[in-house]
């Protein structure tokens, strides 16, 4: 029997990679976006700062699919500048997606979760959560939270029969960051810059996070929970010395 997975913002960048990946590993797959993807996926619009709009797609979700095995709270937003450079209605608009969000979501997944044999949440957080990265405080605020929600999730469902963990990119290559890098006075140079943040010297795939995420969501991973897995090229753990 296929497993059912559900994954918001599957509809572009690393949402759609890991329903990808979920679907080759033979899951069912309902994407949840403002933008939803067709076949081979359930596509239900859905937005996750809306909590009776998202309880109302979930249940489609877990309808279509025949229940739901597996969360991927992937939907996310991005913010640039430090402390000083948003005001309160950014801050509060950045957590509203990308904390509360999640919150929301799988508060509302729990129930049809609680009757699998095989119950997983994986959350995209960042290496932002764990690294202090220059001009992203909104940003890495709310990544924080995501780490420490995922651990407090894990601790909560653990006997419920839940694994949650969460996945913390690098810098990927997704179209998000290719918005930043078009608006910057030098994409070119802004992009070398990226790259060589990254003790790989390369920006992350969506499809190496996708890899990471399928992991944590299928049953090679059951005695895995509360973890972080980094997917940042070594930019988290590695401190190596200058090339020249």
């Amino acid at each position: 029997m296929s497993l059912k997975a559900i994954v918001t913002g599957g509809g572009s960048g690393i949402g759609l990679a890991a329903a990808g990946a979920l679907a080759a590993r033979g899951m069912k797959v309902a994407c949840l976006d403002l933008q939803p993807p067709g076949e081979p996926f359930i596509g239900i619009k859905a937005d996750v700062t809306d909590d009776t709009g998202v309880r109302a797609a979930v249940a489609e979700a877990a309808e279509r699919l025949g229940g739901v095995d597996v969360l991927v709270n992937n939907a996310g937003i991005g913010a640039q500048g430090t402390i000083e450079d948003n005001p309160d209605s950014e801050w509060h608009k950045v957590f509203d997606v990308n904390v509360l969000g999640m919150v929301r979501v799988a508060r509302a997944a729990l129930p049809y979760l609680r009757r699998s044999e095989h119950a997983a949440i994986v959350n995209t957080c960042s290496v932002a959560a764990t690294a202090g990265l220059p001009q992203r405080a909104l940003y890495s605020a709310t990544k924080g939270a995501v780490l420490s929600l995922t651990l407090a999730m894990a601790a909560d469902h653990i006997r419920e029969g839940i694994r949650v963990n969460c996945v913390n990119p690098g810098t990927a290559d997704t179209p998000w960051v290719g918005r930043l890098l078009d608006s910057a006075d030098d994409p070119e140079a802004e992009r070398a810059a990226l790259n060589a943040r990254q003790p790989m010297g390369r920006l992350v795939t969506a499809e190496e996070v996708a890899a990471a995420i399928a992991y944590l969501a299928g049953p090679e991973s059951g005695a895995t929970t509360g973890t972080a897995l980094a997917v940042d090229g070594g930019m988290q753990g590695l401190r190596l010395r200058p090339s020249n």
